[in-house]
């Protein structure tokens, strides 16, 4: 889709070589014009009154007022979409900007290597595109707003290991923060759960270490060939195709680099396919807020092969791309608020006994 207007952007960092560099790259694509740089928060602040952007790139680490105090500022008083820079490949401040309100991040340019540049702006531009496709009121509602915990299993329920043996998760843009409220809410099941996110690598593995922390459940980033156990999640490595497979009596993960034309990696797709050619009609497959259709197709055999399916809403999804998809095919049989999802696992993966 066409866009009918210029997309506005202010470049926020301390730093002039990243200012220069950023405005560069956004003004690389005819669609993007920056009206604005600031040196710090309290800067930007003067700059969003005066112009209003429509996108924000942000640098976290600024003298004066620092990144955290500025979105904080900006998502009470003027909600804007920002994109958090990342200083380090292993930077854990970007999730704590994501659960401030930043809908992504990339990596700060800080250097002259002209295919780390390139790579840069790919993802850079990529990523303000999909402003078109932002809600706002979402992301400012999820922040704002205490979203409803999920029940606590009532007395007499008992989880079913012959009902469900897999729970997977797909997401992209507005995921992590979900993720995050997803698992703090979830009573703990002892089914596994494995999620293809789509991030950068290194950043799954700290996305993982940090959801550890936060949840009754075991964390981690997925490795190759280990086994697949109950009450543990797994996270997809950024950069790479990750598959759930059968061995034996018990399943397994496959972790291994991307042909040259795979358009995700971790694919969604791949991971729902193999999921279901795993566990057939006992798996559980969810897409989250997310650009894109990655899931749809494999939703659709999930669905097919009698496995269950959970959408997210367009009244809490940040971007309604991959949820919308998979919906248009007809195979979601349910399309739930965010806060929702955690009960409707719950649900799916344990069965009443009878009195």
């Amino acid at each position: 889709m066409p866009f009918e207007r210029l997309i506005r952007a202010l470049v926020v960092d301390d730093s002039a070589y990243n200012r220069v560099t950023l405005t560069r790259m956004l003004e690389s694509d005819p669609r993007i014009r920056v009206v604005a740089t600031a040196v710090n928060g309290e800067d930007a602040i003067k700059q969003v009154m005066r112009h209003r952007p429509d996108i924000i790139t942000l640098d976290l680490e600024m003298p004066v007022m620092d990144g955290f105090a500025f979105l904080r500022w900006l998502m009470v008083n003027i909600p804007t979409a920002v994109i958090a820079v990342s200083s380090r490949a292993s930077d854990r401040s970007v999730f704590k900007a994501l659960e401030l309100g930043a809908v992504d991040f990339i990596a700060k340019p800080g250097g002259r290597v002209s295919p780390r540049l390139e790579e840069i702006q790919r993802d850079l531009l990529a990523k303000v595109a999909q402003v078109a496709e932002l809600r706002m009121e979402n992301l400012r509602r999820r922040i704002v707003e205490e979203q409803p915990a999920a029940a606590e299993p009532e007395a007499g329920t008992a989880v079913c290991p012959s009902g469900v043996e897999l729970v997977v998760i797909g997401c992209s843009t507005g995921g992590p923060p979900a993720l995050q409220q997803l698992f703090q809410n979830l009573p703990l099941v002892q089914i596994p759960v494995v999620v293809a996110q789509h991030m950068p690598s290194t950043f799954t593995r700290l996305f993982a270490e940090r959801v550890n922390r936060l949840t009754q459940y075991a964390v981690q980033e997925a490795v190759d060939g280990q086994p697949v156990l109950g009450g543990h999640v797994y996270i997809a490595p950024g950069g790479m195709q990750t598959e759930v497979r059968r061995r034996g009596d018990g399943l397994v993960m496959r972790v291994f680099p991307p042909a040259e034309n795979d358009i995700y990696a971790p694919s969604v797709d791949r991971l729902f396919r193999t999921a279901s050619d795993a566990c057939g009609e006992k798996v559980i497959a969810v897409i989250l807020t997310g650009m894109g259709d990655d899931g749809s197709t494999a939703m659709k055999i999930v669905r097919e092969r009698g496995g269950r399916t959970i959408a997210e809403s367009e009244k809490t999804a940040i971007i309604f791309g991959m949820p919308a998809e998979a919906i248009k095919t007809g195979a979601v049989e349910e399309v739930l608020l965010l806060g929702e999802i955690p009960e409707a696992i719950r649900r799916m993966c344990t069965v009443v006994e009878k009195v």
